[in-house]
């Protein structure tokens, strides 16, 4: 049988990766490379829609191995049912977090300082002075503390900021400082200047970020969101944003993308990027250098790295 492996990259760009596998290019096109049964290792798309994602799952017998080139593995999760068990589900751990907490940081500090307003102003050869909010002496809270929210925190630590506040789904200690569960984000949340979302988006988290949860927040705090979308309830976000209690910036939204005529575009005291927080210049050596590892890794019968979960375990 033929062990196919799916690449959203053209193997002969990627250096070391090991013999013995037959390499086919796979970036969501309509037509598939060869017959989704032989495919033993399936590299996702990075950044299609799950339903191109999820396209040929039903159909791939012989698979082993999922890797996503994400951190986040919610794009393929549904299909995962029609794969046998056994399969293992890696995602991209080790790849997105430099971009994404370079990203975040942007958001903050744009936010905070009037960045959009001075672009808008220079536009309109408007010298738009005045004082404005620094990150110094903020606290900041973290909610979805794993590699992603540990790299946010790291740069963060030059900013002379009053008290990070960490939250994940358990209770842990870190070199930082304790990680607080989830059961107490309603005791955090009034202290917070700055709520950063890093989370995965699983059942628990999809509406996390709800009209008690935004309630909770002080007045004046900004929300940044580079987790998912569905983290946060537009609905309950939009009422919020258009009181003026609070501010908020964006790379992910819901819907995705948004829609020209969705509210949230003009809301006030909102920014907005496009999803932007991995692809960046970053990606690309790093991405490769994952799948060169997990191949090898692969062909030699060695655990693979940033496994998820395994199928019907």
């Amino acid at each position: 049988m033929t062990s196919d492996v799916w690449l959203p990259f053209h193997a002969d760009e990627i250096d070391g990766l090991p013999e013995g596998l037959n390499y086919l290019f796979w970036d969501g096109d309509q037509q598939f490379p060869a017959d989704p049964a032989d495919c033993v290792f399936y590299v996702v798309p990075y950044m299609k829609p799950p339903a191109v994602s999820q396209r040929p799952m039903s159909e791939m017998t012989s698979v082993r191995a999922v890797q996503t080139l994400s951190a986040g593995v919610d794009h393929v999760q549904p299909s995962l049912k029609f794969l046998r068990p056994g399969v293992q589900l890696c995602n991209a751990r080790g790849v997105h977090e430099a971009s994404t907490a370079e990203l975040t940081l942007t958001l903050i500090l744009a936010s905070l300082r009037g960045v959009p307003g001075f672009v808008r102003g220079q536009d309109k050869e408007e010298w738009r002075s005045g004082f404005y909010p620094a990150l110094a002496d903020k606290t900041v809270l973290i909610v979805g503390y794993g590699s992603i929210g540990s790299a946010i925190e790291d740069r963060l630590a030059p900013f002379e900021l009053a008290r990070v506040a960490r939250v994940a789904r358990s209770e842990r200690t870190t070199a930082r400082g304790p990680v607080h569960p989830l059961t107490e984000l309603p005791s955090l949340l009034p202290e917070a200047d700055v709520v950063i979302l890093s989370t995965p988006l699983t059942n628990s988290t999809r509406g996390l970020v709800n009209a008690g949860f935004l309630s909770r927040m002080k007045d004046g705090a900004l929300l940044v969101n580079v987790a998912r979308g569905p983290v946060v309830d537009t609905k309950a976000l939009l009422a919020e944003l258009e009181s003026g209690r609070i501010t908020a910036a964006l790379d992910v939204t819901d819907p995705e993308p948004l829609p020209q005529g969705h509210p949230l575009w003009h809301a006030p005291g909102v920014l907005i990027s496009p999803h932007v927080g991995g692809p960046t210049s970053a990606f690309l050596p790093r991405a490769k250098r994952l799948l060169v590892d997990q191949l090898n890794r692969f062909v030699n019968r060695e655990p693979l790295r940033n496994v998820v979960l395994t199928t019907g375990a």
